[in-house]
């Protein structure tokens, strides 16, 4: 039996010397030479800064001094005036023996003098090789040119006055799931764990009608601005239109395999988009019932629906933590998102902007469209499971989560600016005060919130508030721009 050869036992430095000089052979063009000593010496790296950021100076004439501002040079200055009959010429000694060009821009006549001294003045910048180019009387004007201004790129966030709660609708009598505003904003419906559909009125708050049909809870509602119809969708697999006229269903759309989770109406074709937990987004043609198509992909329960009227038309949030943008022309996906580390449970897309936000239980991102490209987190993570937005065109996004906390964020710049929590009804468990759905009003000045403690509430701004009163929370710009 062969014995094993003993190991040499190196040293890290050893073999970090080794790495290196492994990396010298493979990729330098000049193989197996070291590069020369002093290509990384103190003066290249002094030349590299100079060119990066004093670029736009570095070639600027240098500002001449006055008589009186040259008198007073100090003791140890060494004068180099301009010889007779030729151009002032400086050259300045530096530890690699390099000299400086001439400089350029000096008048003749006894005042042109440049002092050059080797103790650095405040806030002049050091030339190579230790030395200091002072020019005495213009400190200011001088300093002001090179010292390079960095400020924050981050955009500040706009104020934006706190939301109070202003009335609590109580008439469910089980979790409230979803809402939906009319397009005349003067009602609104909620669907209900107690599987009705309710009316009420916006300026009142009074209930105007109940509708009952599915025989579970509804999960989602969305009135049409083009017909009078009303659509829900629930956990009972059904997906009902409402006549708005008559207060009957008129169609049923028939083809999820289980609950329906989401429902969105297109903008400006006549077709119809639900998402539920068989991982599929339906497409279906209002009129005929028909189904278009089945956008499959997902490996989880589609939860969030958005529609838009150009590409993508539909974009997708599901419960395997990815967004998916769908080409609605060939029923396929353009992209898919892959950022989000938990459930997508809730989408918002901006009223004017071609941004959307999703929510998930990791953070709330932010992404352009039409390529779905990553802008930025929110600068605050919530902490929670958030199952509902709304965005409106002030550019408040508002989020609500399973604890019942209602955070207002500044959809800009992705700062939180107001922090609420939602209070349970009397009677009902702390653990009651979950947050399911919320939506603006079409003016986007009042917000209205479904709880589990079967009450709806609503949010408007407070009319009082000014920036002296309510600051809101501090902002404190990003440090560290990380990718996801």
């Amino acid at each position: 039996m062969a014995v094993a050869e003993d190991v040499e036992p190196h040293s890290l430095r050893k073999l970090y010397q080794k790495s290196l000089k492994r990396t010298y052979e493979l990729f330098l063009s000049n193989r197996g030479e070291r590069p020369a000593p002093d290509a990384l010496s103190t003066q290249a790296r002094i030349s590299a800064k100079i060119n990066d950021e004093y670029a736009a100076i570095k070639d600027k004439p240098l500002p001449v001094p006055s008589k009186d501002i040259a008198a007073a040079a100090p003791p140890h200055a060494a004068d180099i005036r301009r010889p007779a009959g030729g151009a002032a010429e400086a050259a300045v000694p530096s530890t690699s023996g390099a000299k400086h060009p001439p400089v350029a821009g000096a008048a003749a006549g006894p005042g042109n003098e440049l002092v050059i001294h080797q103790a650095a003045a405040p806030d002049v910048p050091k030339a190579p090789g230790n030395m200091a180019l002072s020019t005495l009387g213009s400190k200011d004007q001088f300093s002001a040119q090179v010292l390079k201004r960095l400020p924050s790129k981050w955009p500040k966030p706009v104020w934006h006055p706190p939301w109070k709660l202003y009335r609590v609708i109580s008439g469910h009598l089980g979790w409230v799931r979803s809402v939906a505003f009319e397009p005349g904003n003067e009602w609104f419906v909620t669907g209900s764990a107690d599987r009705t559909i309710k009316v009420w009125d916006t300026a009142s708050g009074q209930l105007k009608l109940t509708l009952t049909g599915h025989i579970e809870q509804v999960r989602g509602l969305a009135v049409s601005s083009r017909h009078p119809y009303m659509f829900s969708a629930g956990d009972d697999k059904q997906v009902k239109c409402w006549d708005l006229e008559y207060n009957k269903v008129i169609r049923s759309y028939h083809g999820h395999l289980s609950g329906v989770y989401c429902l969105a109406l297109h903008p400006t074709l006549d077709i119809l988009m639900t998402g539920g937990r068989d991982s599929a987004c339906r497409v279906w043609d209002m009129r005929t019932k028909a189904q278009i198509f089945c956008l499959s992909g997902h490996e989880n329960t589609v939860c969030a629906v958005l529609t838009q009227p150009t590409d993508p038309q539909i974009i997708t949030g599901s419960h395997d933590s990815t967004v998916k943008l769908w080409d609605l022309a060939a029923g396929k996906t353009m992209s898919t998102l892959t950022f989000h580390k938990k459930s997508v449970r809730a989408l918002a897309m901006h009223p004017f902007e071609h941004t959307f936000a999703s929510a998930s239980a990791d953070n709330i991102k932010k992404f352009k469209l039409p390529q779905g490209e990553f802008l930025h987190n929110m600068l605050t993570q919530q902490k929670t499971i958030v199952n509902c937005m709304a965005v409106n065109e002030d550019g408040v996004l508002a989020t609500g989560g399973d604890n019942g906390s209602m955070w207002y964020w500044d959809w800009k710049s992705g700062h939180n600016f107001q922090q609420d929590q939602s209070i349970v009804q009397p009677g009902s468990l702390d653990s009651e005060a979950g947050i399911f759905a919320m939506t603006y009003d079409v003016t986007g000045s009042r917000l209205v919130t479904c709880e589990a403690d079967k009450t709806i509430k609503m949010w408007k701004e407070d009319e009082d508030a000014t920036p002296e009163t309510h600051p809101g929370l501090p902002f404190r710009p990003p440090k560290d721009i990380k990718r996801f």
